[in-house]
């Protein structure tokens, strides 16, 4: 993955897209910082967990600044997030992950909504970096009611 930064950021210089140049040396910057404090190159799974939380703060940053008026922050930060998403794996779609969740609750048979670490769990690796953690959340929670009902 950082070979394919290192591409595309040569890239954006030659083709003089600042945007995109400088949100490029960011997740950069934060891979090299993350394979510091792990004192190893980070795994794939480890760079599109990074990637996925990159995404996440300039998501909720553009719903922060849209709030509060701020619309030419709020279209930076989301196209800092369409850049960031290019590096994101193919998204899965809700109905892909409620199949997913019906299966592992068949496998595991909660009892009760208290269960629903039980699903999660093996749930989040299986959709990591493309799936919304909290939209994955709300549908174990409503496939686990109908499931006890």
């Amino acid at each position: 993955m950082l070979v394919k930064l290192k591409k595309d950021m040569v890239v954006a210089m030659r083709a003089k897209e600042k945007l995109r140049l400088g949100t490029i040396r960011m997740l950069i910057a934060e891979i090299n910082k993350a394979e510091i404090a792990k004192r190893s190159p980070l795994d794939e799974a480890e760079t599109v967990t990074l990637l996925t939380r990159e995404a996440k703060k300039r998501r909720e940053a553009a719903e922060l600044y849209k709030e509060g008026g701020r619309l030419e922050l709020a279209e930076k930060e989301e196209l800092e997030l369409l850049v960031i998403q290019g590096y994101l794996p193919k998204a899965m779609g809700g109905e892909e992950v409620r199949e997913i969740v019906q299966a592992i609750i068949e496998r595991v048979q909660p009892q009760s909504q208290k269960d629903m670490g039980k699903v999660m769990g093996p749930l989040m690796p299986q959709i990591r970096g493309r799936f919304d953690g909290k939209a994955a959340s709300a549908i174990v929670r409503e496939e686990m009611a109908k499931a006890l009902s």
